[in-house]
């Protein structure tokens, strides 16, 4: 599998021993970066950069590790096709992707330490998608209002609010 990684300046320490961890796991690893600790790094430009990496395939799951995993999560989930979600336990990442085809993951630097998160993404890095009926039909609903989003079902007429 290849796994896109990524953080900001919060998580760069931790974003290193994971990568590490994942080519220990036997998984290929793209390091979208940032590459060296800067204080400016922000969440958004890595979360988009390894969302877009994992929706056109060019990843097979990606991982985002901030602050607190929530803002990169926000982020990641702007990414048409990259479906992310913050994890800081192992029941997460893997019931993630088991029922709902996450394909990112985040974590919280701030939150978790090396330990638990290397845990947590051998989780999620294990984890398939069951296919089970009752989760492909979320996953279709999720992928509905993906679409609708894109082909502008959420906008409203000039001059008129919800």
């Amino acid at each position: 599998m290849k796994v896109a990684i990524g953080s900001d300046h919060a998580g760069h320490e931790l974003k290193r021993e994971l990568a590490a961890f994942v080519e220990e796991l036997g998984h290929r690893v793209a390091d979208l970066g940032n590459a060296v600790f800067d204080p400016v790094d922000d969440y958004p430009d890595f979360a988009r950069l390894v969302g877009v990496a994992v929706a056109r395939g060019e990843a097979d799951r990606g991982i985002i590790v901030c602050g607190s995993g929530v803002g990169a999560s926000i982020a990641v989930n702007k990414v048409p096709g990259a479906r992310g979600g913050v994890c800081h336990d192992t029941f997460s990442a893997r019931q993630g992707v088991e029922d709902d085809d996450a394909n990112v993951m985040t974590l919280g630097s701030r939150v978790v330490g090396g330990s638990l998160a290397r845990e947590v993404v051998a989780a999620f890095l294990g984890a398939k998608f069951s296919g089970a009926p009752r989760h492909a039909r979320r996953l279709e609903k999720v992928k509905q209002i993906e679409l609708d989003a894109r082909t502008g079902v959420f906008e409203f007429p000039e001059g008129k609010k919800s």
